[in-house]
C-alpha cells in the first residue's frame, strides 16, 4: 500500500504499513490507525485541514468509500471535525467533539469596527480597472522593468500635483519616494535615524512603535492633550526625529494646535531634527476647514507620509513619502536602492486614477458617506449611553469613546462575546508613557469599516454592548 499522499494543494504522509498490527482488520482499520497515530503523536496538529476523501483515496490507492467512512468514524470519535464548504480538519486530542477551527480559516467578527480600514466594499472597481487598462496601454516597455528606486515617474508626478493642490505641500516629483504603505515608510525612516531613539506621541498606532523597534531603534513618548502632541517636551529629549499625526491625531482625533505646529517646526530647525508627518485621515473632514500639511511650513525639515489605505484599500500596499533632499539618498539606501517592494503596475494605475480625477471623486463621495455614518453613530450613542464621552467627531474614520473608570475591559469582553470588534484605548498608549499622561478608560470605534448594508446592524450591536456592559458595572 502507498504511504505517500500527494494531494496537489497539500501533501500528507501516512505510513500505512506501520499501521498494520495483529489487531487491525482490513484496509479501513489500517487507515483509521494511521490517522489516529498521526494526530496522537502531534504530527497532525489541531486545525490541520485534511485532503478531500476523493483525493486521499486516489493517492493511497483506496476506494473513496473507505476514506470517507474512516473520516466519518474519526469525526464521530472526536478526532476530526467537518463542515460543508470548510472540509475536514483535526481536532485537539483529548477534546472529543469540540470542533477546532481549521487552520487558515480565521475567526471573523460579526460586526467589524476595528481601526485600520475603510469600507472596502465601496472600492471603485470599475474606475480602477479602467485606469489600469489606460495606464498599461500608454506605458512604455521600460515601465515593465525595475526602474528608478524612487518609484515610477508617472506616479511621482501625479502625486506632486495632487498633494500640492489638496494638502498644500511644497513638492516636486523629485521629492517623492514611493513605498509599500505608511508602515513601510516608518520602517525605512527608523533605519535612517536609528539606532538613535525616535520621539512618538504617547498615544498612537502601536504598529509604528513595533516597526521602529524591529528596525533597531527605541521610541520615546511625548504627551498628548486637547491641543495635540505636547511638542514642547522635545526640548528635553536628545532625538533626531519625532513622528506626529498633525492633521488628525490617532486616537484622540484632534488636530495639532497652530501654536504647536509652529513650535515643532522651530524645534526641528534649532535641533537640526526632522518631523515625520503621518497625514492620518487627512482627506476626511466634516465640521472644520481642511488642516493643511505641516510640511508646507518647513519642507526641508518635514518628511510627509501618505497612502491610499484609508481612502481606497490597505491591500494596495502603496504609499508615498515627500523627502527633504538631505535625506533622499539615505532613504533610498535603507530601501535597498531598488524599487522591488511596490507593484509597478499598481503605481501606473494609481497615477492614472489620480490624473483622470477618479481619486478626487471617490474621496468626495466617501467623505459624504462617512459623515452620514458618523452622524448616525453619534446620535445613537448620545441617545442610549449619554454618560460616555465622544471624541474625534470633526474628522477621520473613528471615534474615541471615553468610558467610566474601570469599565474598558468589561466593554471589550462584552463586545468580544457579541462578535463586535473594537479596540481598547489602552492599546494605543505607549508602554513608557509617564504618570503625567492621562489614562482614561475608552474604546476606539471605526465607523468606516463595515459595508453599507451592514452599518446599521453594527451600530445597534455596538450601542447594545456598551449599554449592557455599563449597566452591569454599576
Amino acid at each position: 500500500m502507498s504511504s505517500w499522499a500527494n494531494t496537489g494543494a497539500r501533501d500528507l504522509h501516512l505510513d500505512l504499513r506501520r499501521a498494520i498490527t495483529p489487531g487491525t482488520r482490513g484496509v479501513r482499520d489500517v487507515l483509521l490507525t494511521a490517522l489516529r497515530d498521526a494526530v496522537r503523536s502531534g504530527r497532525l496538529e489541531a486545525g490541520t485541514v485534511l485532503p478531500p476523501s476523493r483525493t486521499l483515496a486516489t493517492d493511497l490507492g483506496l476506494s473513496r468509500n473507505t476514506v470517507a467512512d474512516a473520516y466519518a468514524e474519526l469525526v464521530a470519535e472526536g478526532w476530526l471535525a467537518a463542515r460543508q464548504g470548510a472540509g475536514t480538519w483535526v481536532v485537539s486530542p483529548g477534546r472529543p467533539n469540540v470542533p477546532a477551527r481549521p487552520r487558515g480559516i480565521r475567526a471573523t467578527p460579526t460586526h467589524n469596527l476595528m481601526p485600520g480600514s475603510p469600507d472596502v466594499s465601496a472600492f471603485p472597481r470599475a474606475a480602477w480597472l479602467a485606469s489600469a487598462r489606460r495606464a498599461l496601454n500608454a506605458a512604455p516597455t521600460e515601465a515593465l522593468r525595475m526602474g528608478d528606486p524612487r518609484g515610477r515617474p508617472e506616479l511621482r508626478e501625479a502625486l506632486a500635483e495632487y498633494l500640492s493642490r489638496t494638502r498644500g505641500l511644497h513638492v516636486s516629483a523629485e521629492d517623492v519616494v514611493i513605498c509599500a504603505g505608511t508602515r513601510h515608510a516608518v520602517e525605512l525612516l527608523a533605519k535612517v535615524f536609528g539606532p538613535a531613539p525616535i520621539a512618538v506621541e504617547a498615544y498612537g498606532l502601536f504598529l509604528f512603535r513595533d516597526c521602529i523597534a524591529a528596525a533597531g531603534a527605541r521610541t520615546v513618548p511625548i504627551g498628548v492633550d486637547e491641543m495635540g502632541a505636547a511638542v514642547g517636551e522635545l526640548d528635553d529629549l536628545d532625538v533626531p526625529a519625532v513622528l506626529l499625526t498633525p492633521a488628525h491625531h490617532y486616537p484622540h482625533g484632534v488636530p495639532l494646535h497652530p501654536s504647536r505646529r509652529s513650535a515643532v517646526v522651530d524645534w526641528a530647525q534649532r535641533a537640526n531634527g526632522f518631523v515625520l508627518e503621518d497625514d492620518y485621515d487627512g482627506e476626511f473632514r466634516y465640521d472644520r476647514q481642511p488642516v493643511g500639511a505641516l510640511q508646507s511650513l518647513a519642507p526641508q525639515r518635514v518628511v510627509y507620509l501618505g497612502s491610499p489605505s484609508k481612502s481606497l484599500s490597505p491591500v494596495l500596499r502603496l504609499g508615498w513619502m515627500v523627502v527633504p533632499a538631505e535625506l533622499t539618498d539615505r532613504v533610498l539606501a535603507a530601501a535597498g536602492e531598488q524599487q522591488w517592494y511596490v507593484d509597478g503596475i499598481a503605481q501606473l494605475t494609481m497615477a492614472e486614477f489620480i490624473r483622470n480625477g477618479n481619486y478626487d471623486r471617490h474621496i468626495r463621495r466617501q467623505r459624504a458617506n462617512y459623515r452620514r455614518r458618523r452622524d448616525a453613530l453619534v446620535h445613537r450613542l448620545r441617545q442610549v449611553v449619554p454618560e460616555i464621552g465622544i471624541g474625534g467627531v470633526p474628522a477621520g474614520l473613528h471615534l474615541l469613546l471615553t468610558l467610566p473608570a474601570g469599565t474598558e475591559a468589561t466593554v471589550l469582553q462584552h463586545a468580544g462575546d457579541a462578535g463586535v470588534a473594537i479596540e481598547g484605548l489602552s492599546r494605543a498608549r505607549h508602554p513608557d508613557a509617564g504618570a503625567h499622561v492621562d489614562r482614561p478608560d475608552g474604546i476606539v470605534v471605526n465607523f468606516g469599516t463595515p459595508a453599507e448594508h451592514a452599518f446599521g446592524a453594527a451600530v445597534d450591536a455596538l450601542v447594545e454592548v456598551i449599554a449592557m456592559a455599563l449597566a452591569g458595572s454599576r
